[in-house]
C-alpha cells in the first residue's frame, strides 16, 4: 500500500522519521521511527518533543488504528537517554534543583512515557538490539512489546549513579517474585527470552522478519475499535511466532529463578546488597550481576530500595512525579556526574561514589534525594489524565 509521510520525516536526518502507511479498509498506521542510528538511537530532547507531538496527533485522528515505534539500523531500538548532554548540563549549570534543562528532560520524557502507557489506541514497540533505560521507558507501557533474538535488555543505572527511572519504579516492581529487585540492583543484561518470562514483553518473533510484519499490518481488517484491533495485531504478531522458537535464546532468569528469589529474600537492603555481592557460584552472567552491585553507587543501591518501599500504592501517574523528584536530585547530588564521568567522559571505569559505601548511606542522605524542589504547582508533568 502506499504510504504517506508527515512533514517531520522530509529530511532524512531528522532526529525522529514519521510515515503513515494506509490499510486495505483505508485506516492508517503511524510508524516512528528514532533515528540516531551512531548514538544507537539515544533519546535527546529534540526527539522526545518530536514523539510527544506525533503521539498527540495520532491519539485524536480517528483514521490511525495502530502506532509502531522502532530504531534506526539493526543495533538498538533505544539505549537510554543522551547521559552525555545531562552531564554537560550538570556541570555547566551546578547549583541547588531544579536546573532547568534537566528539568525540561526528565519531565517531558516522563510525560512521553505515561503517554505511551495511556495511549487509547493499539502501539506496537519493536524491541530488537539494545533497549536500555529511556528505551525500555517507552517499551515498558506499550501494548504489543515485540523482542527478538538479538534484544540486549538492560536498566543499567547503578553504574552511573541514578536509578532505574522513566517509570522503573512501577513496572520493574510489578516483575514476578523479585525479578525486578534484582535487576534494578544489579543492571543485568537480559535476552529477549528473559523478557517472556518477566513478562516485560509479550511476542519473540525474528528479527528478520521485522519488515514482513510491518508489511503485513497493512493487510489487516482494522475496525477502529481498540480492543478488537488489539486482538487483531496479536493474532497477526503470533502468527509469525512458531518461526521464532529456533532462534529463542536461553534465559537466565528462568535458569536462575530460584537463586534470584534468594538473593533477594532478605528483608532490608544490607542483607540483600550482601547476598548478591556474595554470590561466590561458578555462572558467568550471576558474578557479573554481583561485580556490577559491588562496583556500583551505593545511593543508587539505597534510592532503589526507598523507592520500592514508598511507591507501593502509588498510581503510575504519582510514580513518574516523584521519580522526577528523585532524578532532579541525582542531578544536584555527586554520584550521577561522577559515574557518567568515570564510565563515558573518561572512561576510567573508576567512580569516587558520595558516600563511598553502602554501610555511610545514611537516612537524611537519602530523605535530600526526595525533597521536592518546587511547589506543587510547578510542574504538572501532563499526567492528570
Amino acid at each position: 500500500m502506499a504510504d504517506s509521510t508527515s512533514t517531520a520525516s522530509e529530511a532524512g536526518d531528522a532526529p525522529v522519521l514519521f510515515r503513515e502507511a494506509m490499510t486495505v479498509r483505508g485506516k492508517r498506521i503511524g510508524f516512528a521511527q528514532l533515528n540516531a542510528e551512531k548514538s544507537l538511537n539515544a533519546l535527546n530532547l529534540a526527539m522526545i518533543r518530536l514523539l510527544d507531538a506525533q503521539l498527540q496527533r495520532w491519539a485524536g485522528d480517528p483514521a490511525i488504528v495502530c502506532v509502531v515505534l522502532h530504531g534506526a539500523g539493526e543495533k538498538a531500538f533505544c539505549a537510554g537517554g543522551d547521559i552525555r548532554g545531562l552531564y554537560r548540563s550538570i556541570v555547566e549549570h551546578r547549583g541547588p534543583p531544579p536546573n532547568h534543562d534537566n528539568l525540561a528532560f526528565f519531565s517531558e520524557e516522563y510525560t512521553l512515557d505515561y503517554r505511551v502507557h495511556r495511549f487509547p489506541k493499539p502501539v506496537l514497540v519493536w524491541g530488537s538490539g539494545i533497549v536500555m533505560g529511556g528505551g525500555l521507558g517507552l517499551m515498558a507501557g506499550a501494548s504489543h512489546r515485540v523482542v527478538t533474538e538479538t534484544s540486549r535488555v538492560a536498566m543499567p543505572e547503578i553504574t552511573i549513579g541514578l536509578f532505574p527511572d522513566v517509570g522503573g519504579s512501577w513496572f520493574l516492581h510489578r516483575l514476578p517474585g523479585r525479578i525486578g529487585l534484582f535487576l534494578a540492583l544489579s543492571g543485568a543484561s537480559i535476552n529477549g527470552h528473559d523478557l517472556l518470562v518477566a513478562k516485560m514483553a509479550e511476542h519473540f518473533l525474528r528479527a528478520t522478519d521485522r519488515e514482513a510484519i510491518f508489511a503485513a499490518l497493512t493487510t489487516l481488517a482494522w475496525s477502529g475499535e481498540a480492543d478488537d484491533d488489539r486482538h487483531r495485531l496479536t493474532a497477526l504478531l503470533d502468527g509469525f511466532s512458531a518461526q521464532a522458537q529456533a532462534v529463542r535464546p536461553a534465559s537466565n532468569l528462568h535458569r536462575h529463578a530460584a537463586t534470584i528469589e534468594t538473593l533477594c529474600a532478605g528483608d532490608d537492603l544490607a542483607a540483600v546488597h550482601a547476598a548478591i555481592t556474595g554470590y561466590a557460584g561458578d555462572d558467568i552472567w550471576l558474578q557479573k550481576a554481583a561485580s556490577t552491585l559491588r562496583a556500583g553507587s551505593p545511593t543508587t543501591a539505597a534510592l532503589i530500595w526507598a523507592l520500592r518501599e514508598r511507591t507501593r500504592g502509588m498510581s503510575l501517574a504519582e510514580v513518574f512525579r516523584l521519580e522526577l523528584v528523585v532524578a532532579l536530585q541525582c542531578c544536584a547530588h555527586p554520584d550521577l556526574a561522577e559515574g557518567v564521568r568515570a564510565l563515558l567522559i573518561d572512561k576510567d571505569n573508576t567512580p569516587r561514589w558520595t558516600p563511598a559505601t553502602l554501610a555511610e548511606v545514611t537516612p537524611q542522605w537519602i530523605a535530600e534525594h526526595f525533597a521536592a524542589p518546587w511547589s506543587d504547582s510547578l510542574v504538572s508533568l501532563g499526567l492528570d489524565a
